[in-house]
């Protein structure tokens, strides 16, 4: 940022003293998941309709009966047409400041029971040092803060695109607000008319990364019959499920051995197979009459271990045991050689000094987006910060968020002069 000055202020304090409010605003809003994110939803489409953003919120309800909310805000330039069919060219051949800029971020957090961060509270953001304190400061309010900061008094005038921005609900639940806007959202559909930039802003240290990990698994359960131990009565659900372990063990092993399970982009390069075994006793003189055994893998783009959903279930069926398969959550990948993510490399150097995209083995929203062609994964604050106790963001990197999302905004939705 320049360091031209104003009543005695550089204009980047300003910038960094009105990110750090806006970001102590966010989190004082306590969205764990669990719990409605109706007021941050509302707080954020106040600010984005003062700046004259179009803002549709969209509800629903989650497992629990619970409100959840999304919001799609939009802002075109003037003059530019509603529909994408209305554009003289394909999307694919318009200049780069006329493809549009969509950021992507989630407003719940994770739960924080264990805190222990400064203040003790982890929804009074705290700032120490060089560092600011508070639950979702990394993960991800403080991505959402930097954006909100760079559109605060963007110039309408010299926008030459379209610009939304959108808050989904439930990222930290399996991705399920992210899914409900893909399915039920008219702004979300229009958004995807206009394939614009997608950028999500996870917390990267501002690397750009290409493409992540998804998620399969299943659920084996047995069932017997309860009885007190001392008696020939009961039929031990676990006795039905060892021979099924067998099974989890060689899937395990696999998944760690067969190459062709591997893809060497990623870090680590193996689908990490997850497993865990339950039968629920909670006395030792009650024969357990259920028994469970879970699995799960990280998906890749090119190995979505769909061999190991098939050999499982076709142990377990042989045994007689009942398996539930779960919904796969898919992995993320852009093309390296997408313009829109070598620009986006381009932008970054400055910030992450690094020149290629990369990849990371977490999950997010840009899962349930498939129909955007240009997803990118970017933002400020690191992933080892987030869901910590005491979970915090540098103000460094606040600030070069800030920076660097204002420079995506000038490259794919402003003009250039």
């Amino acid at each position: 940022m320049s360091d031209l000055s104003c009543h005695g202020y550089s204009y980047r304090d300003l910038v960094l003293s009105l990110v750090v409010r806006l970001l102590s605003d966010l989190i004082a809003f306590s969205t764990v998941s669990h719990t409605s994110n109706q007021a941050i939803t509302e707080w954020v489409a106040e600010r984005l309709q003062a700046q004259g953003f179009e803002c549709e919120q969209t509800r629903y309800l989650d497992g629990e009966g619970v409100p959840k909310f999304n919001l799609v805000a939009k802002r075109l330039p003037v003059d530019w047409p509603e529909k994408a069919s209305d554009l003289s060219m394909p999307s694919g051949d318009r200049a780069e400041n006329q493809t549009g800029l969509a950021y992507f971020c989630h407003t719940d957090v994770v739960p924080a029971d264990r805190w222990v961060g400064p203040g003790g509270n982890p929804f009074e953001a705290v700032l120490e040092g060089d560092r600011l304190y508070g639950r979702g400061a990394c993960d991800m309010k403080g991505s959402l803060a930097a954006m909100l900061a760079v559109v605060d008094g963007l110039d309408a005038s010299k926008q030459s695109a379209p610009l939304w921005i959108v808050c989904t609900a439930d990222e930290e639940t399996g991705l399920r607000g992210a899914k409900e806007l893909a399915q039920s959202s008219p702004a979300y559909r229009d958004l995807v008319a206009h394939d614009p930039v997608a950028l999500i802003g996870e917390p990267t240290e501002l690397r750009v990364v290409h493409a992540h990990k998804g998620m399969g698994g299943f659920r084996v359960v047995s069932h017997g019959r309860a009885a007190h131990s001392s008696t020939n009565r009961g039929v031990n659900a676990n006795v039905l499920m060892i021979p099924f372990l067998q099974t989890i063990l060689e899937l395990h092993e696999r998944s760690q051995t067969d190459p062709m399970l591997r893809d060497d982009r990623f870090d680590p390069p193996t689908l990490t197979f997850n497993f865990g075994i339950s039968d629920h006793a909670d006395a030792t003189n009650i024969v357990p009459d259920r028994s469970e055994v879970w699995a799960n893998w990280r998906a890749m783009p090119s190995v979505d271990g769909g061999c190991l959903m098939s050999d499982a279930k076709a142990a377990a069926e042989q045994l007689g045991l009942h398996f539930f398969g779960y919904k796969s959550i898919a992995p993320l990948e852009t093309r390296t050689d997408d313009p829109a993510l070598v620009r986006m490399c381009e932008l970054a150097v400055p910030y992450c000094g690094r020149e290629k995209p990369e990849t990371v083995c977490y999950s997010t929203d840009g899962a349930v987006l498939g129909e955007l062609s240009h997803r990118i994964v970017c933002g400020p604050g690191s992933i080892e910060q987030a869901h910590t106790v005491d979970e915090f963001i540098e103000l460094k990197s606040l600030e070069d968020g800030v920076s660097l999302f204002r420079d995506a905004v000038q490259a794919f939705a402003m003009r250039s002069c």
